[in-house]
């Protein structure tokens, strides 16, 4: 039994999530079609991040185990089966033991605000067009990367063992046409980035005071964050695994 890692990269708008769920469209269950039709056996993927319906990727891991032979065209193969906004990047044996989520070391992550009307950015940004005072946003980003708990920024009933997120990415930029926000990490909560993101602008818009942070990480309750951040903004840009895990 041999397994590989598929690198995919995909526009999220269409679809319910990336996690494969029945009568809903996926991304999981379009590259497992996709990859079923094409090697004519059941193939049972394991992702590396589940993101939400509406979040992009340039870079998000699946891994699956198979006897067959994979021909040197599968990837193309794929593609050409796969809709546009879904594409296999490479496929790639790794060593019997790997887990594309357990194995990965680190995830980074991009979210997009613009604050001045922009037919370009409204599928791939979030429209925010409020005074945001950018001192607030770096006073935010640095106590993010000084924490590691981060209980207050995960929706309820997570399937968690910990809360516990160690960041060495924390960082608001500003581009041409938009703000970004990125952010490295370990591991992430379910909706962390969002919460991240929507309470950050927040503060920076003066609708919560900055002094309030410590409060927050310590009430350990998902309501005093600020998860209203869209998905749509919200990007999954690399998974960083050892490179000792492929063959």
């Amino acid at each position: 039994m041999s397994r590989y890692f598929i690198e995919l990269a995909y526009n999220g708008k269409r679809f319910s999530g990336f996690q494969k769920q029945e009568n809903a469209l996926t991304i999981q269950g379009e590259v497992d079609k996709a990859f079923q039709t094409i090697l004519r056996t059941a193939i049972d993927t394991t992702t590396s991040s589940r993101t939400d319906a509406g979040v992009h990727a340039i870079q998000n891991f699946l891994h699956f185990d198979t006897n067959k032979k994979l021909p040197s065209t599968l990837a193309y193969n794929a593609n050409a089966i796969l809709p546009k906004d879904i594409v296999v990047k490479s496929i790639r044996e790794v060593r019997p033991e790997s887990h594309s989520r357990f194995d990965a070391q680190f995830r980074t992550y991009e979210y997009l605000v613009y604050q001045a009307k922009n037919p370009f950015l409204t599928d791939i940004a979030y429209f925010y067009p409020f005074p945001l005072k950018k001192e607030l946003l770096d006073k935010v980003a640095l106590f993010y990367k000084n924490n590691t708990d981060y209980q207050s920024f995960c929706k309820r009933h997570a399937e968690v063992n910990h809360y516990q997120c160690n960041l060495s990415i924390v960082n608001w930029s500003y581009e041409k046409d938009y703000l970004k926000f990125t952010v490295r990490g370990n591991r992430f909560l379910r909706g962390m980035v969002r919460a991240l993101v929507g309470t950050s602008l927040q503060i920076a818009r003066g609708n919560i005071d900055v002094n309030s942070l410590p409060e927050i990480i310590a009430a350990h309750d998902s309501q005093q964050a600020d998860f209203s951040a869209a998905a749509h903004g919200l990007k999954l840009l690399e998974v960083g695994y050892p490179d000792e895990l492929f063959i």
